[in-house]
This record gives structure tokens, sequence and C-alpha cells, in this order.
């Protein structure tokens, strides 16, 4: 039966670092449909069927990918076998324009998470410094919330074992340093026992949920622009923001762009640095750079 091979196959990877969660069970689930029919090994027939299930296209084509990979893996050991075609096409889906702040927006978005705190002060310097260290960093919402004292060095902040289970040194500008400094001092006298950066008024460590409310409050707040078919304003949106106006500020020549783009995809934590080539067009500015760089460069100019 198939589900004593997925087991195997699903403690293999998670030995070699992969948190393989949803994966896993997608194989489990496929087994258990599988052995229900009586089959020893993968069938083309059955793997689509199951898949095929799913309620949207992308679904089924993650479903069936999964079983790709695991029939890959499996056929080296017995050819019987059968590796499914990717009838259902591509299992990844284009990912959604990012809503990108200006610079307005952005001390605007700061002035209303000040006034968070009109009953007790400490929740809006809480949400300003957060935000702020998000619009200057580009670090991830839950990188942020997790920092902890000792994570505030002298040298920039350190990331521990964040997406994709990397560490990684984040630099900061001298005046990012003196505003953690401000809040720390707001900070401890209000909780001096627990060790993280960003608490909440219950004097525990901040949620994921509680900062996305916040920040979605405030965007309510100010009429940031959206609506169907507009990109979303969302606290994630202040990493993207960090990014494209990195990118704005790439210098000219292939190799210093190349050596910029790569430095950024480490700061920014990217596992791939197609991820980063990604915020390339995310603003026409960068799309009309593109466009004018290639034209520069097919009437006989140099790239």
């Amino acid at each position: 039966m198939l589900t004593q091979s997925v087991e195997a196959y699903i403690t293999l990877r998670r030995a070699t670092g992969f948190a393989f969660r949803s994966e896993g069970s997608l194989l489990q689930s496929f087994a258990a449909f599988s052995d229900g029919r009586g089959k020893r090994y993968v069938s083309t027939e059955t793997a689509i069927e199951w898949a095929g299930s799913a309620a949207s296209l992308c679904q089924r084509a993650r479903r069936l990918g999964q079983v790709i990979r695991f029939a890959r893996y499996i056929r080296a050991e017995d050819p019987h076998h059968e590796i499914p075609p990717a009838v259902f096409g591509s299992e990844s889906r284009p990912r959604p324009a990012p809503y990108i702040f200006s610079a307005e927006e952005i001390q605007r978005i700061l002035q209303a998470a000040s006034g968070l705190g009109k009953r007790n002060a400490f929740r809006g310097h809480t949400y300003n410094t957060l935000f702020a260290l998000l619009a200057c960093t580009g670090l991830r919402v839950s990188e942020a919330i997790h920092l902890c004292f000792q994570d505030v060095t002298a040298d920039g902040l350190v990331i521990r074992c964040s997406k994709f289970r990397k560490s990684r040194l984040v630099p900061i500008h001298e005046t990012t340093q003196a505003g953690l400094e401000r809040y720390f001092r707001r900070r401890r006298s209000y909780t001096p026992l627990d060790d993280h950066v960003f608490v909440s008024l219950r004097r525990r460590p901040l949620l994921l949920h509680d900062a996305e409310t916040a920040f979605h409050d405030i965007v309510e707040k100010i009429g940031l622009p959206h609506g169907p078919g507009l990109p979303r304003p969302a606290i994630h949106s202040l990493r993207h923001t960090f990014a494209v106006r990195a990118l704005e500020s790439c210098p000219d020549g292939r190799d210093r762009i190349t050596k910029h783009m790569l430095a950024l995809s480490t700061y920014l934590g990217h596992s791939k640095v197609a991820d980063t080539y990604w915020y390339l067009e995310a603003t026409p500015e960068l799309m009309r750079n593109i466009a004018d760089s290639c034209q520069h460069f097919f009437t006989g100019g140099r790239p």
C-alpha cells in the first residue's frame, strides 16, 4: 500500500529541513484515496481523479504537483509507479500587484498610529515604532514582532530562524537605532520583565493579528484608496514599498546592478533572488527604466 511509502517520504523530507506540513497532509490524503481503490503503486488515472476533486484549478495543479514529485522519488526504487502528466497546468499563481506607499502616505500612517494611544499612550508609541521599523527596514511583520532586546545590537538587528529557517543580520541606519532607543525607554518602564521588544497593553508579546488589525483600522481611517481591481494596502505593503524604493535607487551598470540585487535579496531574507527581481514589475517607474535600458541596448548602447 502507498501509505507506508508516503510516510517514509514525509519523514525523509522533514529530516532534510522541510516543514512539509500541508504537503504531507496532501500526500497522506492521496495515499488513503489510492489505498481505498486497492492501488499498490502511483497510478496516473487515480492521481488525476484525486487531484481533480479540488475546488479550483490552482488547487488541482498543486495537489497533482505533490504526487508528481513523490512519484519521481518512489519510481527510482520501483518502475511500476507512474509519473502523472501535469494536466492541470502550473502550480504557481500570479502574484497580486503590491500596494506601494508614497512617502506622504507613510507619514500619515505613522501619525495615525500615534493617535491609537488615546486611552494609553504606550499603545500609540508601540505601533508608531513598529510601523516605522517595517517601513525603513523591510522586515517581515513576524520578524519584527519576534524581536527581543538581545537581537538589537550595535551592528544591526539579528533576525533568528525566520522564514525558511534562516537567520541574518539586518544593518539599520543610526536614525532607526535612535528611534528604537526612544521606544525602549518607554517600553522598559511599562513592563520590564518580558524580553520582547514589542508588547501589547496586556504586557505580553504583541500578536501578529493585533498588528494587522491596527494597521487595517489606520488604512480605513486615513482613507487610502482600495477596492476591486486595485492593490490592497496591507501591513506587508511596507515591506513591498521598502524593496521597490531600494530598487529605484539601484546604480547604473550591469555589474553594479547585479551586486545591488544580490545585496537586497540577502537583506530581505529571500530564499531566491528571483523573488527580489519580481519587484521590478511593481511600479511604472521601474518598468519604464527596464524599457529604456532595453531600447538603449538594442540601438547599440551598452546595457
